[in-house]
């Protein structure tokens, strides 16, 4: 693991969860560095993989580090929630597997500071694909007060928004995330592990990649593929995001869909895609948290499709 450019999180327990599908596909829907995808191939030799990023740098690396792999290996480029539709209409939903979704910000993206991520970084940018048309130069600078305050409780869950929208207005126009980060430092909440600019930081990010939107597009492109048998596993850095993942595999597990003042059953009752294999979800180890600080926040959940009467010659 010590000559790839980032540790991917939770790398043991996403290659014990993809460990005994023996052949077909399986989706990277995050592919970043590579890291989860190399390992998936790596454990299981027989199946195919397609990983799907937005981030040209990325699909430039990865390329080549994927190179060995040949045949095996298919790169998408574009935002996951328009490519699965696609990758999900041409194969056969029997040939798909697994897919794996590493949800966020990636450590490329992190690491390169031009990109205007970091909160240190001397750029106001944040876009996952850089020829996005929103910028969050955009949203700090031209965004109404009313639609900064939606996006700061909404996506940073800040309870004093109205002040932060405020100070954003009074004092913009600003060129870089540092600047941004240390001019409203004094309103962001203290006494956490993370830095006072974080939630600031991941409201902007969201808003500028639209991330809870891409997460719920996504989902719903895989509950209409009615995959027969795949395993479905999505980690999430917060808890917008993960809250999300849960209900939406709570609602997959449910055969009725009756509302619940109905006296009886009249939808069938068979509306079930599969089982929750992660009843709670599942976190960094503290032996991944002494090599790699940015798992800490880490939550994986696992579905299994099983969908009644379908069935895979």
């Amino acid at each position: 693991m010590q000559n790839i450019p980032h540790i991917p999180v939770l790398y043991k327990e996403v290659i014990e969860t993809f460990q005994n599908i023996e052949e077909g596909i399986i989706i990277d829907c995050t592919m970043g560095y590579g890291g989860h995808s190399s390992l998936i191939l790596e454990a299981n030799p027989n199946i195919k993989l397609i990983a799907i990023d937005q981030d040209q740098t990325a699909i430039d690396f990865s390329s080549k580090r994927l190179e060995k792999y040949g045949e095996r290996v298919t790169i998408k480029k574009g935002r996951f929630s328009q490519v699965i539709e696609e990758i999900l209409l041409q194969y056969n939903p029997c040939d798909i597997k697994g897919l794996l979704a590493d949800i966020g910000v990636s450590s490329l993206q992190l690491d390169q500071k031009e990109r205007g991520f970091s909160y240190e970084s001397e750029n106001l940018d944040m876009r996952m694909d850089s020829s996005a048309h929103l910028s969050a130069s955009n949203v700090v600078n031209e965004y109404s007060q009313l639609e900064l305050e939606r996006i700061l409780l909404e996506y940073g869950e800040l309870r004093n928004y109205k002040k932060i929208a405020a100070a954003i207005i009074q004092n913009r126009p600003f060129v870089s995330a540092k600047e941004l980060s240390e001019k409203l430092k004094p309103l962001m909440p203290r006494g956490k592990k993370i830095h006072p600019a974080t939630l600031l930081m991941q409201a902007i990010r969201i808003e500028v990649n639209d991330e809870l939107g891409e997460l719920r597009s996504l989902l719903q492109s895989i509950e209409d593929a009615k995959l027969p048998d795949a395993k479905i596993a999505v980690i999430s850095f917060h808890s917008l995001e993960d809250r999300i993942v849960k209900k939406t595999f709570a609602k997959w597990a449910k055969s009725c869909i009756c509302p619940p003042e109905a006296i009886r059953c009249s939808c069938g009752n068979n509306h079930q895609l599969g089982k929750i294999i992660t009843k709670k979800p599942i976190m960094a180890s503290s032996e991944e948290l002494k090599e790699n600080v940015r798992s800490r926040s880490a939550k994986m959940r696992i579905f299994q499709t099983d969908i009644a009467g379908v069935k895979c010659e």
